[in-house]
C-alpha cells in the first residue's frame, strides 16, 4: 500500500475533518496519500495512477460513484461509513485506525462484486451505456401509468410485465431497491442477477434469479414517459421501443475487507437494526 487516496463525500460536513485525519495518520505511516471529493471527478482520475486503494468516507452512494472510477484501474475500496446505513462499508467512525491498521500489515483480502453493463438501443442504434454495481432500473416516469416490459434472456422470451417498474439487480443491489420490493438477498459469491418487478399487474409478480453469463434484453413498450437509471445515479428517458440489454460487465468492482468471509448476513442484520453487536 504504497500510495492510497482518501474520497469524501462533500455534503458531509464530518467528512473533511476526518478526511484530514485518515491522511495524516496514513503520512505518519509512511504512506503517501492524497485527499479529493468523491463527486470531483476529473481531479479523482487525475490521482488514480499508482494508487494502491480508495478510502471512501460516506455512505452506499458514495461507495458506488467510487467504485465506477477505480474499476478501470483495477483498484479496490475501503469504505468508512459516515451514511444512513451503510451496507458496503467495512469500517466506522470509531473503529478505521484498527482496521486500516490490519489493513497495512496485510491482513485483510479482496472481496469481488460483479458489475452490470446496460446498453440502451433506439432504431436499432447504440444510443447510451452504462455500468451499475448496484442495479439498472426501467420505471415509469412522471405519470402515474404502469409500463409494459417485454423480458428475453439469451435470446428467449420468458414474459411480459405490466409494473410500475422492473429492476434488475447484481448481488450487491439485492440488498438495496430490490430487497425493498420483495427480491431475495443475495451474498456476492454468488455472482447472480435478480429480476425483480415493482408493483405488477396482472403479469408475473415473483423473482427471477439469473446466471452471470446472462444476457437480458428489456424491451419498453408505452406511450408516456419512462425512465432508466443506473445505481441511482445515471438516467435517462426511454422512448417507446427502446431495448435495453444488460450483461456482465468484463470488470469487477473490489472491496477490502478484514472480517471473515462469512461477515455478510451478520452485518446486513446489524444495519437493518436486527441484530445487535
Amino acid at each position: 500500500m504504497n500510495r492510497i487516496g482518501i474520497l469524501r463525500h462533500p455534503k458531509i460536513t464530518e467528512a473533511g475533518p476526518l478526511a484530514d485525519q485518515v491522511h495524516t495518520w496514513l503520512q505518519e505511516k509512511g504512506v503517501d496519500a492524497w485527499v479529493e471529493a468523491t463527486w470531483d471527478t476529473a481531479d479523482v482520475e487525475g490521482q488514480l495512477a499508482e494508487t494502491a486503494m480508495l478510502i471512501v468516507l460516506g455512505g452506499d452512494g458514495s461507495l458506488l460513484r467510487a467504485a465506477r472510477l477505480a474499476m478501470p484501474h483495477h483498484i479496490p475500496l475501503l469504505g468508512i461509513n459516515m451514511g444512513r446505513v451503510g451496507f458496503l462499508t467495512e469500517a466506522q467512525v470509531d473503529d478505521w485506525q484498527i482496521r486500516l491498521e490490519r489493513v497495512l500489515q496485510g491482513d485483510y483480502w479482496l472481496e469481488k462484486r460483479l458489475m452490470a453493463h446496460a446498453t440502451l438501443w433506439r432504431n436499432g442504434h447504440s444510443h447510451n451505456q452504462f455500468i451499475a454495481l448496484n442495479d439498472v432500473v426501467i420505471g415509469r416516469g412522471a405519470q402515474a401509468r404502469v409500463l409494459r416490459l417485454e423480458l428475453c434472456v439469451d435470446g428467449d422470451i420468458v414474459t411480459t410485465y405490466t409494473a410500475d417498474a422492473l429492476i434488475v439487480a447484481t448481488p450487491t443491489g439485492s440488498t438495496a431497491y430490490s430487497m425493498a420490493a420483495g427480491g431475495p438477498l443475495l451474498p456476492p459469491q454468488l455472482q447472480n442477477f435478480v429480476i425483480v418487478p415493482v408493483a405488477a399487474h396482472l403479469s408475473l409478480d415473483r423473482a427471477l434469479v439469473l446466471h452471470e453469463e446472462a444476457e437480458i434484453a428489456i424491451r419498453v413498450q408505452m406511450d408516456h414517459e419512462a425512465m432508466l437509471t443506473a445505481d441511482g445515479q445515471q438516467a435517462v428517458v426511454l422512448a417507446d421501443g427502446d431495448q435495453v440489454i444488460i450483461t456482465k460487465h468484463n470488470q469487477s468492482a473490489a472491496f477490502v475487507r478484514v472480517d471473515n468471509a462469512g461477515y455478510f448476513y451478520r452485518r446486513l442484520l446489524q444495519r437493518l437494526g436486527f441484530l445487535r453487536g
